[in-house]
């Protein structure tokens, strides 16, 4: 009976041995990761190089997007947007939380049932499966910055 647990003793120290083993791995192989795939980066916005204008099917026509980083552990990404001036982003939802700062002109979000009129240097997080859509006033083009906490996808909501 003593050898039996003995045994039993030693195995479950091997096994908590080899669980801090792998998780000082696995931290340290995502730190390395991590640091490997993330650069420095310093950007002024009249420096952002615009891919084409795009839109349609719920997207505003001419949205123009430029991908600034993938998280490589969640697979979100940090991108500025500009919509154009009176433009429309029909509702949606993400599956992921975004977080979204205001850079140039103004934007009117609906985050759910509620509306924000927002301006530079304004601040959103929008969580994730919240719907949302945004409006442009006319007179001058919108940008914003936006980090998603997971892949991009889109949802549009029937109305």
């Amino acid at each position: 009976m003593k050898r039996t647990q003995f045994r039993m003793a030693a195995h479950f120290q091997l096994a908590l041995l080899l669980l801090a083993l792998f998780q000082a791995n696995f931290k340290s192989l995502a730190q390395e990761l991590v640091s490997a795939e993330t650069q420095p980066l310093a950007i002024n916005l009249a420096e952002i190089n615009w891919g084409p204008a795009g839109g349609g099917n719920g997207f505003p026509v001419g949205v123009r997007t430029e991908r600034q980083g993938t998280d490589p552990v969640t697979g979100g990404i940090t991108y500025y947007a500009m919509f154009p001036s009176g433009s429309h982003f029909d509702l949606h939802w993400h599956t992921y939380d975004e977080h979204v700062v205001v850079v140039q002109g103004s934007v009117t979000i609906v985050l759910g049932e509620q509306s924000h009129s927002l301006g530079v240097g304004s601040y959103v997080v929008i969580p994730g499966k919240m719907n949302h859509s945004w409006d442009i006033p006319k007179g001058e083009d919108a940008v914003i910055v936006v980090r998603r906490g997971g892949p991009a996808d889109f949802h549009f909501v029937d109305q």
